[in-house]
């Protein structure tokens, strides 16, 4: 009984060329979600659109949003946070720095930031305040609900107005963690010469890892 040697090469080949492709699409599909499930749950690259976070933030700066650390932890005061408002018609996302914190009470007077009647310790320079909007009276946070400004003070629609509110936990994306552009960690950006006399800016958890922030590129 005679064997075609040849045609049992090619169904060989063949076979090995089926291997490979079903390999690399596996590989192909794998990437992707793996790709996806960094965007979704790890790390996103977003863009600053206005003023209303300078000088710590500018128009076009590329931001780095931690999405890890508030799955495991809440939003600080001072933090630097990003999100999207349920039911706001625009589809961009908002970056302010979190100033009053679930139950307690905000209050704007004589220009100045008062936290259940004590006047906050702004971490960065910020120009006194021309509008209290809805703060120029106490303003009790309910649960899960945070009072956030813009650095720029008198150039930013925040907390401060109806129109914005306060922001929800839920409605959270992440924190403002890395300025891609001119490499900077963004909790280091426009501090005050007090604060960085007297304190260095804590370490950043990311998933179990902490990350000591560096000084500003210049």
């Amino acid at each position: 009984m005679a064997f075609d040697f040849d045609n049992g090469n090619r169904q060989e080949k063949r076979k090995n060329r089926l291997v490979r492709l079903a390999i690399w699409i596996v590989e192909i599909a794998v990437a992707i979600l793996l790709g996806f499930l960094v965007i979704q749950f790890g790390f996103q690259k977003i863009k600053m659109y206005g003023e209303s976070m300078s000088p710590t933030l500018i128009e076009n700066d590329s931001i780095m949003v931690n999405k890890i650390d508030y799955r495991f932890s809440s939003p600080k005061r001072g933090d630097v946070i990003v999100f999207k408002q349920s039911g706001q018609e625009h589809s961009y996302y908002n970056v302010k720095r979190v100033i009053g914190l679930p139950g307690e009470t905000i209050e704007i007077k004589d220009g100045l930031v008062y936290i259940d009647g004590v006047k906050n310790k702004e971490v960065v320079e910020v120009e006194e305040i021309t509008n209290s909007g809805l703060a120029a009276t106490p303003y009790k946070l309910e649960d899960g609900e945070y009072f956030v400004l813009g650095d720029n003070r008198n150039s930013s629609v925040d907390s401060r107005f109806a129109s914005f509110g306060t922001v929800v936990k839920d409605d959270i994306i992440g924190k403002a963690w890395i300025r891609m552009n001119k490499f900077a960690f963004i909790g280091n950006l426009n501090r005050r010469k007090e604060v960085e006399e007297t304190e260095t800016p804590s370490a950043t958890p990311i998933g179990g890892i902490t990350v000591s922030p560096t000084p500003e590129a210049k």
